[in-house]
């Protein structure tokens, strides 16, 4: 057996809000510096972004495919969103599977063929439906975020895919979600956690910034099935990603203004920002707090250990003080890490933590920080993502050094 970093779910630049830097063979030379074996491409029911796909990338085994200027390899995979504005992620066989589906959704969708990621009048069953008829395989995307994941609009993966749903074996995270989050919900406990960087640019900070480590035998679509299934010894066996609150839908908070609230608050004021008006959108936290059975996790004998990172370019410019992430300095020492060990993820996760201190002072003690579970956040919400701090400060909710609800 091996062992494999993926990152499931990319988008490519035919998406919403993606960087024109998102073409394969940029994404492939990033991945390759990060450290991961396999990618997803993204956004392959898309015309443009599959013959971009056919032209950059050549089969290399089964289901993976291989991009000429570098070692990264790639799997065929999608984004679509449902009749309910769900999203669900689909991994494919092939290319051939890819464009097949193409044909198929194209009748049921007004911009598959403008939009990476298309919006299709079908259920979550009838999506689970056509993706058999192409052998590939779904699941929902960044599960419990509060405007397009499957828990923002059912209170059961069955309720969206009906009869379908044994047919559901894996379950992406998303950005605000962890393990010891979601093992709280009896009913995944079968499923396989995916934690995906959904990112829209190609640079290290963005792509892997959360990623599966996949023991198999091989990179292939039947090698993968299985580990996604637990089955024959292959399965996940690490899920890295960022803290939670880093998420930007962690903490129930304003989509306008960002002002966190108290979920009892909110509900108060009828999810209604006081200070702007604003909508105040239900945090991934506490929509884990409606959802969840048991008080504490219970993790089923498959489900790995999730390690929270940060990736280096902000672990270099909390130790600096350098803001801005593309700035040289920073790069010069990302630089200096990566050349020594190899990969990012190497830098991160698999170093011997003294010498990563030794190369970098600064750098290695706030990593060290990180995989001892000794790091702090200042939590996200509203749509603004989190961060992590070296300084003693905390979460200012509504009511707490703000105005109250007295007041109004």
């Amino acid at each position: 057996m091996q062992q494999f970093d993926v990152d499931f779910h990319i988008h490519g630049r035919y998406s919403g809000g993606t960087s024109q830097d998102m073409i394969l063979p940029v994404i492939a030379k990033q991945a390759e510096l990060k450290g991961l074996h396999l990618v997803g491409t993204g956004d392959a029911t898309n015309p443009d972004w599959l013959r971009h796909i056919k032209e950059n990338l050549k089969e290399e085994t089964e289901g993976v495919y291989t991009q000429t200027q570098s070692k990264t390899q790639f799997m065929v995979t999608s984004e679509v969103e449902d009749n309910r504005r769900v999203h669900h992620i689909l991994l494919f066989p092939s290319i051939s599977a890819a464009e097949s589906l193409h044909e198929e959704l194209q009748k049921h969708s007004t911009d598959i063929d403008k939009d990476g990621r298309p919006h299709l009048r079908l259920s979550g069953e009838q999506i689970v439906d056509y993706a058999k008829e192409v052998d590939a395989l779904v699941g929902p995307a960044h599960a419990f975020t509060p405007w397009t994941a499957i828990y923002k609009e059912y209170n059961t993966l069955k309720e969206c895919y009906g009869d379908n749903v044994r047919e559901i074996k894996f379950l992406e995270l998303g950005l605000s979600a962890d393990t010891y989050m979601a093992d709280r919900i009896p009913e995944l406990q079968d499923l396989t956690f995916m934690s995906n960087s959904d990112t829209h640019s190609p640079w290290p900070h963005r792509l892997g910034r959360e990623f599966n480590r996949v023991k198999m035998k091989e990179l292939s679509f039947r090698e993968i099935k299985q580990a996604l299934e637990h089955q024959n010894e292959r399965g996940v066996i690490l899920n890295a990603g960022l803290n939670p609150r880093e998420g930007k839908y962690h903490l129930t908070a304003c989509s306008r203004c960002f002002l966190r609230f108290r979920f009892r608050d909110a509900v108060s004021l009828k999810m209604r920002c006081p200070e702007c008006g604003g909508i105040i959108k239900k945090g991934v936290y506490d929509r884990i707090e409606e959802l969840a059975v048991w008080e504490t996790p219970k993790h089923p004998w498959h489900r790995p250990e999730y390690m929270h990172i940060i990736p280096l370019a902000e672990v270099i410019s909390l130790a600096t003080g350098i803001t801005t992430l593309t700035s040289n300095k920073i790069k010069e020492r990302w630089d200096n890490l990566v050349r020594k060990f190899g990969t990012e993820i190497n830098v991160l996760v698999d170093s011997e933590i003294e010498e990563v201190k030794k190369a970098d002072p600064a750098a290695g003690k706030i990593i060290e920080k990180f995989r001892n579970g000794d790091m702090k956040y200042v939590a996200g919400g509203g749509g603004q993502y989190g961060r992590p701090t070296l300084k003693n400060e905390g979460d200012d909710f509504y009511g707490m050094g703000q105005r109250s609800l007295s007041d109004f």
